[in-house]
C-alpha cells in the first residue's frame, strides 16, 4: 500500500472521529449565533494580545488581566461557547498527537536553523 493511499485512509479515519464530529458540530453551533461567535472572537483577540505580549517578555496589566478574567466568566456561563471551547480543545490535542506521530516517523529535524 502507498503512503498516499494510507493517507487517504487516514482522512477517512479523521471525518469520523468523535473528536473531529463534536468539533465541526459545535463550531457550526457557534456560527449560526451571531452574539456567541462575537464572544469567541473576542476572547481570541484577547488570548492573542496575552500571547504578544508573553512573547515580548512583558506582563499583561492588571486591566487586561481583569478584561480577560471577566470575558472567561462570561463565557463559562455559555452551553454552547464552553462545549465549543472543549471540543476544540480535544480536536487540537488529537491533531498535535498525529503531527508527533508524523513527525517521529521521518525522524527529521523540523527546527533545523532555528536560534532556540
Amino acid at each position: 500500500m502507498s503512503v498516499y493511499d494510507k493517507a487517504h485512509e487516514l482522512a477517512r479515519a479523521l471525518k469520523v472521529a468523535p473528536e473531529v464530529v463534536e468539533y465541526k458540530r459545535a463550531l457550526d453551533k457557534i456560527k449560526a449565533n451571531e452574539k456567541n461567535k462575537k464572544m469567541v472572537d473576542d476572547f481570541r483577540n484577547k488570548q492573542i494580545e496575552m500571547y504578544k505580549l508573553k512573547m515580548e517578555g512583558k506582563e499583561p496589566s492588571k486591566e487586561q488581566m481583569d478584561a480577560i478574567n471577566n470575558l472567561m466568566g462570561i463565557i463559562s456561563l455559555n452551553s454552547d461557547i464552553r462545549e465549543f471551547l472543549g471540543a476544540e480543545m480535544r480536536f487540537s490535542r488529537l491533531w498535535e498527537d498525529i503531527m508527533k506521530i508524523l513527525g517521529d516517523a521521518v525522524d527529521i529535524d523540523l527546527d533545523f536553523g532555528q536560534n532556540k
